[in-house]
């Protein structure tokens, strides 16, 4: 077996593990195993013959690990029609802030209703990794983490850690807990150029300097300027204003940020941080005034609001197939100038009454769409800092422009290499054009056509081609979606409740 087969399987172990909810010591004491030789597994510095890896798979009551690697792959059988009502699932960008935000806390944080995706796992391997408590209750309902006193940074799980870019919120918590720290160049999905600048400009005045060496960020913390801290964001980012408001929250005196971002995730941080005694004005604004504490020892429980993306994904799923769908708790605050533009482009939706999420803050609606003729809409689509069009729901609305009759124009100013990805649509059918690296027109309307296809390495444009197959005639091969998992969970399943024919298959 090679080592990138063993490293393979040790992540799938590892994965199974923690979706059950189990620790290193109770799998290893079921296997006969030293918990080193588990961890050893997982991290695939140990390779296994197919005896071994039958007998963990058998433990683990997961097939899928049986008897090699193999590569997730969708097929979907179209067109088809759905109905129904479907829930939307808290909230993935929610969900890695508040865990990267659950280092501030030496108490126990439990969190409701997070979503078991691949995102969240990998944040989950790189905190277990280095010392953090990590239980699922049995139903995988709760998750609850225990920091402890001292982190091992050294055993950090470097492979997880590049494989997402949430890392970077580590940077927050980790600057009150080590006079000097590394963390390896964060992944994610492949967007072009993205910048951290931002987040060592803004993390400077709390004592935190960076250098960018060999693939990790080395930090030294030294010590800060007492005071009230008046920092200005260089760019209204969601994870730069995240991170300062983790590393305001053990710092005991005021921080002013401006210019932060009050999009949902940055909401979901401000209300967990409350929960943990930190006081926090202006959420929600640009202007946020934070009086931070000396120590953080709370026993906590918060639950993420639902999530805006994926409630637009579902409302995009109805519209391709002209479908009567309700999507229900669906954060409005989030997706009004969605809404709006769809309203304009010819949609007919009815809105519930308003209520609160689980948090109690988060305002909620269910979002009954109808089959409708669609016309292109009037101006080009372009995202903006929130309250404007989210920038993760503009690649939806390559979809439904190729549902709408005349020519869309999509500008995509904030990701150089995303617009591309969306020129994938083409071979179902679509006809797009792209003009720049950040413009693409959309023609319509589509008769959509069956494919084979390998998904893109970006997570909206993926799930854009998997919603558009359901309208195409035949069948639709979607091949690796792990970037898919990376954000949605069990999103396949969850169609197919609503009438969609999707497969799941293994290579």
């Amino acid at each position: 077996m090679t080592q990138n087969n063993s490293a393979s399987i040790g992540r799938l172990i590892r994965d199974a593990r923690m979706q059950r909810g189990l620790s290193p010591e109770q799998v290893a004491q079921a296997l006969e195993l030293d918990p080193s030789d588990l961890r050893a597994i997982e991290t695939g510095a140990r390779e296994l013959d197919l005896d071994h890896i039958t007998r963990i798979a058998s433990t683990l009551q997961d097939p899928s690990l049986a008897p090699s690697v193999r590569t997730m792959h969708l097929r979907i059988k179209g067109p088809t029609k759905l109905r129904g009502s479907i829930d939307v699932r808290s909230s993935k960008n929610a969900a890695v802030a508040l865990l990267c935000a659950s280092l501030l806390n030496r108490g126990r944080t439990v969190l409701e209703g997070v979503a078991r995706i691949e995102e969240v796992n990998r944040i989950l391997e790189v905190l277990e990794s280095i010392g953090v408590k990590v239980t699922w209750s049995p139903d995988k309902s709760e998750l609850e983490l225990i920091r402890p006193d001292v982190l091992d940074l050294a055993s950090m799980d470097i492979e997880a850690a590049r494989r997402t870019r949430s890392v970077i919120m580590f940077l927050g918590p980790l600057l009150h807990l080590l006079p000097e720290f590394r963390l390896p160049y964060a992944g994610g999905c492949n967007l072009g150029t993205r910048t951290v600048t931002p987040h060592l400009q803004a993390l400077q005045p709390f004592g935190l300097d960076v250098e960018a060496t060999e693939g990790y960020y080395q930090a030294h913390v030294r010590e800060p300027k007492d005071g009230e801290r008046h920092i200005t964001l260089t760019e209204r980012g969601d994870t730069v204003t995240e991170n300062v408001l983790m590393a305001a929250a053990l710092y005991p005196g005021t921080t002013v940020i401006r210019n932060a971002s009050p999009n949902y995730m940055v909401q979901d941080v401000c209300f967990f941080l409350q929960s943990l005694g930190v006081t926090i004005e202006g959420i929600g604004s640009t202007t946020l005034h934070v009086t931070g504490l000396e120590e953080i020892a709370t026993d906590v429980r918060v639950a993420p609001s639902e999530d805006p993306i994926e409630a637009m994904s579902l409302i995009t799923a109805a519209v391709v197939t002209k479908s009567e769908v309700t999507i229900r708790r669906a954060p409005i605050e989030f997706l009004e100038i969605e809404l709006a533009i769809i309203a304009d482009m010819g949609l007919k939706f009815d809105l519930s009454e308003e209520y609160r999420a689980v948090n109690g803050n988060t305002r909620l609606v269910d979002i009954t769409v109808y089959p409708s003729e669609l016309h292109a809409a009037a101006d080009k689509i372009h995202p903006m800092p929130f309250p404007g069009l989210n920038i993760d729901n503009l690649p939806f609305f390559a979809v439904i422009a190729a549902e709408a009759e005349g020519r869309t124009l999509i500008h995509d100013w904030v990701y150089e290499n995303r617009a591309i990805h969306l020129l994938e649509l083409n071979k179902l059918g679509a006809n797009t054009q792209l003009l720049d690296p950040h413009r693409l027109v959309v023609n319509g309307p589509t008769r959509w056509r069956s494919q084979e296809l390998i998904c893109p390495p970006a997570l909206r444009p993926a799930v854009c081609l998997l919603l558009a197959s359901m309208a195409a005639r035949g069948i639709t091969v979607l091949r690796d979606v792990y970037v898919i998992n990376r954000g949605y969970e069990d999103i396949a399943n969850r169609l197919n409740k609503l009438g969609a024919d999707i497969q799941v298959f293994f290579d």
